[in-house]
């Protein structure tokens, strides 16, 4: 991976102190010549249920997984969580911030961080004599 994304920790930060759990979306980091490409496993949830922001060349994830089966339902056993999650990714100057996409489906999000075109590659004709 090159130095156009990093991840500046492991440690979740909530913005408010909750007696909640807190997660750490699992993801994947994809490159090619003309972008990255970010895909984070968060099943169970909506698209309004996920907020993106870039800031001062952060790229932060976050969002609030509930309780899905409410009152009256007894829970055998559980390996999925309710709480909040974030991600945080520090983001190179080599990214457009203002083409930054994302969409969400089948319990992926994608980001999607397109390059600047002077950061991608390009082929340089070599005149004859």
């Amino acid at each position: 991976m090159s130095n156009a994304l990093s991840n500046p920790g492991e440690t979740c930060v909530t913005r408010r102190e909750r007696p909640r759990a807190t997660f750490t979306p699992p993801v994947d980091i994809l490159e090619t010549d003309q972008e990255l490409v970010i895909h984070a496993d968060m099943p169970g949830l909506k698209p309004d249920d996920i907020q993106l922001q870039f800031e001062n060349g952060l790229l932060t994830v976050e969002g609030n997984v509930v309780d899905r089966y409410g009152d009256g339902t007894r829970l055998l056993h559980s390996e999925y969580g309710v709480g909040d999650f974030q991600r945080q990714f520090r983001i190179s100057e080599v990214i457009d911030p203002d083409a930054i996409s994302a969409d969400y489906a089948d319990g992926v999000l994608t980001v999607r961080l397109p390059k600047v075109a002077a950061a991608q590659p390009r082929r340089i004709a070599v005149q004859g004599g």
